[in-house]
């Protein structure tokens, strides 16, 4: 258990406790459950489910995993939980990118860069969820390959399997782009 997190959990200060851990995780929250929804609003409608479910099962976390691990868990679920609803299968959402704050470098390497990024992005994004999962969470979110197989609930060999998938089918689908 995260040593700012102790003392809130053993005076069960939980109100305190969960604005901490927007604080702290919010921006990667909402970030991880884009990757899984692509749509800006559902992933903040989600993000905002997520926390809720984390304050409301906070008395639960019993400090075995990490508390980054056990919100990632509910977030994760959350998200495959939305992905397996007729919401997600019947509500056509618009079409919106993640966006980020504007660069103030204007030269042609920030262009150039911000390009192969964004294709880099959208061919992470364009991958099956299984494989797009841990490809975001091991360089994304830069959790090992344990972390990430406690997450997702898989041994760590399916991780790695995963891994090696999802890297083959980025370096083809780049191939064909270029």
């Amino acid at each position: 258990m995260e040593d700012w997190a102790a003392d809130f959990i053993e005076t069960k200060d939980y109100e305190t406790l969960i604005d901490e851990i927007m604080q702290e995780y919010g921006t990667e929250i909402l970030k991880l459950v884009y990757t899984y929804v692509r749509n800006q609003q559902t992933a903040e409608d989600l993000t905002q489910d997520i926390f809720v479910k984390c304050y409301r099962s906070l008395h639960t976390y019993n400090g075995k995993s990490k508390l980054r691990t056990w919100l990632w868990r509910i977030a994760i679920n959350k998200c495959k939980d939305y992905l397996k609803s007729w919401d997600y299968k019947h509500v056509t959402p618009s079409n919106d990118q993640w966006k980020d704050s504007p660069s103030s470098e204007e030269t042609e390497y920030a262009v150039i860069k911000k390009e192969e990024e964004s294709e880099l992005f959208f061919a992470v994004m364009n991958l099956p969820v299984n494989y797009r999962e841990v490809i975001y969470l091991y360089y994304f979110e830069e959790l090992s390959i344990d972390e990430i197989a406690r997450i997702t609930s898989c041994a760590a060999g399916t991780v790695k399997t995963r891994m090696r998938r999802a890297k083959q089918l980025l370096k083809a689908g780049l191939k064909e782009e270029l």
